[in-house]
């Protein structure tokens, strides 16, 4: 069975992948930082290993490529982890600067790197997550999209040398994940009362989305599709 690794598996939009995945006939391992009791109650729904760790460290990366070889055939990996860093650029410091491009470019960059060398010439897929802010542009958003906007590029760069496909899923205003709190608090309203979008997405969005990145043989890599139901487009 090919087994796909879900980096931030147990987050918001990490359920409805992982539970589509299984209905797919692959074997999800689950990562995850710091949901460790959600970790292990979808592990035990789906009976997948969950693994946590930082994906920044390399020992947390060996820990998930190992977990994935173990299950089965190593095929796979969705990295859906990431910081909102929602610090604007006027009072952003140093550190917020670097946190962000750790979490939102570097380690997701050095998974994807290190899980393409663990897969080597065989077929496999590798679907990174970036954001509609880093497709768009919105004011406010340098710190989060900026480094959101280098993974997409760097997407393409490894799709283009490598053998295997790497492509980028690009959510936008969900009602669960990272957007999750803008929503309730109403900071995106306005787009659903001027009918620029029909409706807030759904995790099972996003996920159709990357199981249609993973499917074996895919004719798509260095891609990115844009699930923000026209936001980016429509809304600037």
């Amino acid at each position: 069975m090919k087994t796909i690794v879900f980096v931030g598996g147990s987050g918001g939009l990490g359920p409805a992948c992982v539970r589509l995945a299984v209905e797919r006939g692959f074997k999800p391992v689950i990562g995850y930082l710091r949901q460790q009791d959600r970790a292990n109650a979808l592990a035990k729904e789906v009976q997948a290993p969950a693994i946590g760790g930082d994906i920044a460290e390399e020992a947390a990366r060996m820990r998930l490529i190992e977990a994935a070889r173990a299950a089965g055939e190593l095929y796979g990996l969705v990295v859906l982890s990431g910081d909102p860093a929602r610090v604007p650029l006027e009072s952003a410091s140093m550190e917020d600067i670097v946190n962000s491009n750790r979490s939102n470019f570097a380690a997701p960059v050095l998974m994807a790197r290190d899980f393409a060398a663990a897969i080597g010439e065989r077929d496999g897929s590798i679907v990174l997550t970036s954001t509609m802010q880093g497709v768009g542009v919105f004011p406010g958003s340098t710190v989060y999209a900026a480094p959101k906007a280098a993974l997409i590029h760097a997407a393409k760069i490894m799709a283009k040398q490598w053998k295997l496909r790497v492509n980028v899923v690009a959510p936008g205003v969900n009602n669960a994940g990272m957007a999750e709190k803008s929503v309730q608090s109403g900071k995106y309203d306005p787009f659903l009362e001027r009918g620029t979008i029909p409706r807030f997405g759904k995790p099972e969005d996003v996920a159709r989305a990357i199981l249609f990145l993973l499917e074996p043989d895919n004719y798509v890599t260095g891609q990115v599709l844009t699930v923000d139901g026209g936001l980016s487009l429509k809304g600037l």
